[in-house]
């Protein structure tokens, strides 16, 4: 019989070539599957059920890991636990599905929904500090220089995310007439959508481009070190850098809840930064509300009285 690894191994490889899901969902995948089977290396198919995934759950949460300078952390956020059991319910659903275990564990296991307090957006000093550490940390080299300026400003000004930045191409811009295109097989949703971008990117853009006139590659974003794309470990160790120099502790999706924050800021309309972000799910969208600066909806209060009620 096969065991669990083998089983998450076809998993995989159905999600990769039946769903087409995303290299950097699949990532998710294994990087979950990794601490699951390193925190119940013995478990087997018999021995599934509620009691032993609530098991994993309770030395997740209270497993000793080093992090940062040799500091020592124990406990998990509860957008952690999520994450977990999102994916390994996915697993394990399709267990179910192939008749590997009679019933997915998960079922009767309620999902542990996460509660974001803290503030999603960056603020506009944030975002000046940051592009101050770009302007500043670039070792003369005008190539990284215009292309840190370009890749931030996509995810400013359009809201992408970080493998859908990271992969587009040149085809991918049309400067004439100021849209960009995220391509299917690049965006989470698996849907194209076409996004306006404004004049000031076009100009970032254009610059960008004549400084990297010499490279073949197709795609946009290109390595300072051969005619190839910017990896997702340049970006990491750029993100590293940048939050260093600025004195921002930041991460890349902040920059997507910055840009849906002041586009509802200016339009009001959040059906359109729906087709903007990609969602199939107007509900998805919304989860982007819950960062909305108390203070943009005070004029909206302050228009309440007596004489407005219907």
């Amino acid at each position: 019989m096969k065991d669990i690894s083998q089983l998450f191994q076809e998993f995989i490889w159905e999600c990769e070539f039946s769903r087409k899901l995303r290299p950097e969902t699949l990532k998710g995948y294994n990087n979950v599957f990794t601490t699951f089977s390193k925190l119940t290396p013995d478990l087997t198919l018999n021995d599934i059920d509620s009691f032993t995934i609530t098991a994993f759950f309770k030395q997740l949460d209270e497993r000793k890991r080093i992090v940062g300078k040799g500091q020592i952390r124990v406990g998990v956020k509860k957008s952690t636990l999520a994450t977990y059991w999102s994916k390994l319910n996915s697993f394990f659903d399709w267990l179910e599905r192939k008749a590997y275990i009679p019933v997915n564990p998960f079922k009767e296991m309620k999902y542990p929904s996460p509660v974001y307090e803290d503030k999603k957006f960056l603020k506009k000093e944030e975002i000046e500090k940051i592009f101050t550490a770009i302007y500043s940390n670039h070792n003369g080299n005008l190539l990284v220089l215009k292309r840190n300026l370009l890749l931030f400003n996509v995810l400013l000004f359009c809201g992408l995310r970080r493998e859908e930045l990271l992969l587009l191409q040149i085809r991918d811009f049309d400067v004439e007439r100021k849209i960009v295109t995220v391509r299917a097989e690049t965006s989470k949703s698996g849907i194209n959508r076409s996004i306006p971008v404004t004049a000031n990117v076009v100009a970032v853009l254009k610059d960008y481009l004549a400084q990297r006139r010499k490279y073949t590659t197709q795609y946009l974003f290109v390595s300072s070190t051969g005619d190839k794309e910017f990896s997702y470990d340049g970006m990491k160790h750029l993100v590293a850098k940048l939050n260093g120099a600025s004195r921002v502790k930041f991460h890349l999706h902040q920059f997507r809840h910055t840009f849906a924050v002041n586009f509802l800021k200016q339009s009001n309309n959040i059906y359109k930064l729906k087709q903007l972000m990609g969602h199939k799910d107007i509900r998805m969208t919304a989860v982007y509300l819950r960062c909305l600066p108390t203070d943009e909806m005070r004029g909206d209060m302050e228009r309440l009285s007596i004489d407005s009620l219907i």
